[in-house]
């Protein structure tokens, strides 16, 4: 029988001004995210508001994989974004970037092998 692990990720952002230096968990932005597309999204929030080189930041994200990682990155700069100014909070609005992805691992259910799968049945 398998343990019940759930997919949390979770980011922690800290932002000040600076010269536009990104570090994840203690790596450089391009150290951490390797693929192009997750820095694409890690600093979409930032290229829209055009404080890429404006704002350094510092981030402490955990569990799930590299994509729900960037993804949560960025929601966490966004946020991190508005509280440093709410004036920006329109645009990113508009960006979808202030929503949180409400996806969550289904739980398991007795007399189930996982979720929804069953156990195969046999007759004798």
């Amino acid at each position: 029988m398998h343990a019940c692990m759930l997919a949390v990720v979770s980011a922690q952002v800290f932002l000040w001004k600076g010269q536009g230096r990104i570090l994840v968990n203690r790596k450089p932005v391009d150290a951490y995210f390797g693929d192009l597309l997750m820095r694409s999204h890690v600093l979409r929030p930032l290229m829209l508001t055009g404080l890429v080189d404006q704002l350094d930041v510092l981030v402490h994200v955990h569990g799930g994989g590299v994509s729900g990682q960037a993804q949560a990155t960025a929601h966490g700069i966004a946020k991190a974004l508005v509280k440093f100014d709410p004036a920006l909070k329109s645009a990113l609005k508009a960006a979808k970037l202030l929503q949180r992805d409400p996806r969550a691992v289904e739980r398991k259910k007795f007399g189930k092998a996982k979720a929804r799968k069953a156990f195969a049945w046999v007759k004798r």
